[in-house]
């Protein structure tokens, strides 16, 4: 199935054209939980649903044991966690002031990557080779195909066309 997404307008206003533009935006359309995860990790692997459910938990607890150390954590093909601090403007003028309970604690996420032999990037693991199709196309599309929308699902999914609305992905 291909990344979905549709348009969203900016509540900010572009400099040079005083406009609010429009930009693409990801809908997303589930979720999967770590269950899920193990029964579809297990049929690749000769680990029972359990066994893989067990390492992702363990997976879990060493990774927030590493992260709360001011360590980062990198995971071989899908990224680097670290922590970081978000002080969204509450800034101190000596760095004598300067506080924990001035910024809050989040989770960063960088995904793997590989480099040319020119230290390019050549590629990020878990978006290289995404296919985008714009939702609102897919849906009057699908609505189409089905003699209008009467009786047809306005949720995501596959009709297997690919559609007039696949882009490619521009970051690759």
């Amino acid at each position: 199935m291909p990344v979905l997404y549709k348009p969203f307008q900016s509540t900010l206003e572009d400099k040079k054209s005083q406009k609010k533009l429009f930009y693409p935006r990801v809908v997303r359309s589930g979720n999967v939980d770590s269950a899920q995860l193990s029964k579809e990790i297990a049929a690749y692997s000769s680990l029972s649903p359990g066994d893989v459910k067990n390492t992702l938990d363990n997976l879990v607890t060493v990774m927030t044991q590493h992260l709360q150390s001011s360590e980062s954590v990198s995971v071989d093909g899908l990224g680097t966690f670290r922590m970081v601090m978000v002080a969204r403007g509450r800034g101190v003028e000596t760095p004598n002031e300067v506080s924990a309970a001035q910024a809050t604690l989040t989770v960063r996420f960088q995904p793997a990557t590989t480099k040319n032999l020119d230290r390019t990037t050549a590629t990020r693991s878990m978006v290289t080779g995404a296919k985008c199709v714009r939702y609102d196309k897919l849906v009057s599309d699908a609505g189409s195909a089905e003699g209008g929308n009467s009786g047809g699902s306005d949720k995501p999914g596959g009709d297997g066309n690919g559609g007039d609305g696949e882009t490619p992905d521009p970051a690759a």
